[in-house]
């Protein structure tokens, strides 16, 4: 018995040990699937069958080990146009906030890089200049997508100026008005309201002022501005007969856009593209006058939230004419975009240390779910042989810190090969200060803004 039992054991001992053996073989018989990849040019989230890498003919060989995976389409150029390092360059990709730079191009093809955007202030009534009052309404109107609470106190401190310091009647503001880069008007009027009023004005305002009479070192700016509103407040248009207090105009719109692209303000995008077409009128822009192939844009925003697709190449037109367009006006990258490791917002803490600091001028983009996580870096790089290298970089379904970190490699890596980097030539300033160089004229202007 106990030989039999020790049998049986072995058998199945046997048995046990040979199944992994077996499927192993199976495996090896049965024809390997093909790999699952998201298609990148898609608008749909679907999965198709494809090669996990772009093909040979899309990829310069260049011995950067690693660092492709096959999750980015790259295109690097010199400043004549030769190719340094190309991937995928045909493929669309969601290009994220980098969509911006053509919202910055075409915002300076259509207004100048120095156009201002006006907020004007109205009313329906008469000044009592024994009270302070205006006896009636005061009505603001415009389209300023940098309003915020910096101008509403400069609002008080220009009526001030005239004399006013009361307003009886209500808070009028047009359909199209917005402060603090919120889309409704009402809210809006209502943090106007706030911050015109010492009273009413919140710390958020209180500071921003304060800060702005640090950065100008104006001794003719009053401390504390107010205007108190009576009534309440109202959102509809410009009455006809109404009659202008106050022009403001704000920034230039190279200043305007130096702040965007810095922070990558979604809203001051949108509202940007909003009087450019919106998405469609933005495409027609970039295939019809810088000649962007229709088939490689397609955009769902202005500011890149969305399924956006733009190619590599197409990208690289679009860069190429921005910096041309800046170069018309004797303007640089510099003047409307973030310089890494100096200017504050989205590039601040990359290529912070020395000697990398200052030799990239860019715009990122990130996008952390949509199309499975997508991030992208567009601009140049500066290297001690003295050359200047465009590039645009698009990563999608992955990691986002981790396609930071290739992008930085990358660049770093190139920057090596000739010599390392070397810093552009650049002044900072302060972006409270760009943002806030605003320009006023009193009662005597013919722009009226009914709607």
């Amino acid at each position: 018995m106990k030989n039999k039992a020790r049998n049986r054991f072995i058998v199945w001992l046997t048995l046990l040990l040979s199944l992994p053996i077996y499927a192993a073989a199976q495996d090896a018989a049965r024809p390997a699937p093909p790999p699952v990849v998201s298609d990148p040019s898609s608008t749909v989230r679907r999965t198709v069958y494809t090669p996990a890498t772009p093909s040979a003919e899309d990829v310069t060989p260049l011995p950067y080990g690693g660092l492709l995976t096959g999750r980015e389409g790259i295109l690097v150029e010199s400043e004549d146009g030769r190719t340094q390092l190309e991937q995928a360059s045909s493929v669309n990709f969601n290009p994220a906030s980098t969509i911006k730079l053509a919202t910055a191009l075409a915002a300076l093809r259509t207004f100048g890089p120095h156009h201002r955007f006006n907020t004007v202030l109205w009313t329906n009534g008469q000044f009592d200049a024994a009270t302070a009052t205006v006896q009636g309404d005061l009505i603001v109107s415009g389209r300023d997508p940098s309003f915020n609470y910096e101008r509403a106190v400069m609002l008080a401190a220009e009526l001030n100026k005239l004399g006013i310091r009361t307003v009886s009647g209500d808070l009028i503001v047009a359909p199209g008005f917005t402060m603090n880069y919120s889309p409704s008007a009402l809210r809006s009027g209502e943090s106007l309201y706030d911050a015109m009023d010492v009273t009413r004005r919140p710390a958020a305002a209180a500071r921003g002022w304060n800060e702005y009479q640090r950065v100008t070192a104006n001794d003719q700016l009053p401390a504390s501005p107010s205007v108190a509103v009576m009534g309440a407040v109202y959102v509809t248009s410009v009455p006809a007969g109404a009659r202008q207090l106050l022009l403001q105009r704000s920034s230039t719109l190279v200043d305007v856009l130096k702040v965007l692209e810095c922070y990558s303000n979604n809203f001051m995008a949108e509202r940007l593209g909003d009087q450019l077409g919106g998405p469609q009128g933005l495409k027609r822009f970039l295939t019809s006058t810088i000649g962007v192939n229709p088939a490689e844009v397609n955009l769902a925003s202005a500011s890149g939230l969305g399924v956006n697709r733009v190619t590599p190449r197409a990208m690289m037109k679009i860069w190429r004419a921005l910096v041309a367009e800046l170069s018309k006006y004797n303007l640089a990258p510099s003047d409307i975009l973030p310089v890494a490791g100096v200017d504050p917002g989205t590039l601040q803490k990359r290529y912070s240390s020395l000697p990398s600091r200052g030799s990239v001028i860019g715009k990122t983009g990130t996008l952390g779910r949509t199309d499975g996580g997508a991030s992208a870096l567009v601009g140049q790089m500066r290297t001690r042989s003295g050359e200047t290298l465009y590039f645009v970089i698009f990563n999608q379904r992955g990691n986002v810190a981790r396609f930071r970190q290739m992008q930085d490699e990358l660049v770093s890596r190139l920057q090596s090969e000739r010599g390392g980097p070397a810093p552009f030539v650049y002044t900072a300033r302060s972006l409270a200060l760009r943002l806030n160089n605003t320009e006023s004229k009193t009662a005597g202007s013919e722009e009226y803004e009914p709607n």
